[in-house]
This record gives C-alpha cells, sequence and structure tokens, in this order.
C-alpha cells in the first residue's frame, strides 16, 4: 500500500472543497478515524487520511457523490485502499461497495454520527464537544426531527458491523472529536 501523507490529503481536500462547514467535517471524520485506528492497534494517519478524504467530491459533485471522488483520487495516484473506503462509506446510499475491514466500517459508522454530534453540540449552551455526554447524543439520536438528514440507520448498521453497541460508539466518536475540539470549531466557550 502506498501511504498518502497527510498534508497531501489536505491540499486534495481544499483543491475540492472550499466550505468551511465541510472541511470541518473532514477534519472531524479525521480525528474520529484517528482515535479509532488508535484504538484498534493500527496506522493513526493511513486511518486518518481516509476520513479525510471520504467526502472529497461532495461540494463540487454532490450528484455523482464517491464516483468523481474515484475518479479524482485515481487521477492523483491515490492508493486503492483510499478510494474503497471513500466508497464504503456510502454503501447502500450511492455506492454498492460493501465496507469490509475494521477501517471501512468504522468510516462507515462514524461519518453520520459525527454531524449529528456536530448539529447537538451547535445548540448546546456551551458550544462545545468537550462536555458533551452519550445520554444527550442518545436522546437527540432518538429525536428524528433533529438533524434530520442524518441516517440512524446507518449508523445503527454500522455498530452491528463492527460488533459494538451504540453507546461504546457514540462514546469513542465524542472522544475523538474532543481531541480536535479547536479545529473541528467545537470547542466553543470551554
Amino acid at each position: 500500500m502506498k501511504k498518502l501523507a497527510r498534508n497531501e490529503a489536505w491540499e486534495l481536500l481544499t483543491e475540492y472543497t472550499k466550505t468551511p462547514m465541510l472541511r470541518k467535517h473532514a477534519l472531524a471524520v479525521e480525528a474520529v478515524m484517528a482515535h479509532f485506528a488508535r484504538l484498534n492497534g493500527e496506522d493513526e494517519e493511513i486511518w486518518g487520511v481516509a476520513g479525510l478524504l471520504h467526502d472529497l467530491d461532495y461540494e463540487k459533485y454532490p450528484e455523482e457523490h464517491c464516483r468523481k471522488a474515484e475518479e479524482i483520487m485515481q487521477m492523483h495516484g491515490v492508493d486503492e485502499v483510499y478510494i474503497r473506503t471513500m466508497n464504503c462509506h456510502a454503501y447502500g446510499i450511492c455506492t454498492e461497495t460493501k465496507p469490509e475491514s475494521t477501517m471501512e466500517k468504522v468510516l462507515f459508522t462514524i461519518d453520520e454520527l459525527t454531524g449529528l454530534i456536530n448539529a447537538l453540540c451547535l445548540m448546546r449552551p456551551s458550544k462545545s464537544v468537550l462536555d458533551l455526554e452519550v445520554k444527550s447524543v442518545k436522546k437527540k439520536f432518538k429525536d428524528k426531527s433533529f438533524a434530520s438528514g442524518v441516517n440512524r440507520d446507518t449508523i445503527r448498521s454500522g455498530c452491528e458491523m463492527l460488533g459494538m453497541e451504540l453507546d461504546d460508539v457514540i462514546r469513542e466518536t465524542i472522544d475523538g472529536m474532543k481531541e480536535k475540539a479547536a479545529e473541528i470549531g467545537l470547542k466553543g466557550n470551554l
């Protein structure tokens, strides 16, 4: 496997993604992926870069999401491991690439969850992930009208694939986001 350096991945992302909100989402997913890599004794940079690039094409080509990212990544000589992982994150939505490796399953599971946690943090008095508890996320997870664009079935399905309880995935996702709270705009007023 040919590793992609984090700075190269960031340059590629910022070439195609200009919106601060989408960049922060990519950074949040990167942080959580690196956190899960550490938990699994895997390479944090590989997992982080896979997370960073998962929505590479979303801003410019939302109708061709994943297909366009695959083209862009191939054009830049990005290793197939990253391409496959990127395709897995949208399994059953816009790709048929089923997550098989732990890295692919984690990305599939936490992508939507980081969005839900981000939305929840922004409406809290602290505007922060640093004081967020699992029970608060669980409450909003059950409320279908809150962050209604977040696909709860994808998160549940991902938890099953990983053989993890939802509470544990939420806790580890929060912990991963805490590590980069300032960079992802969720340090709030703490």
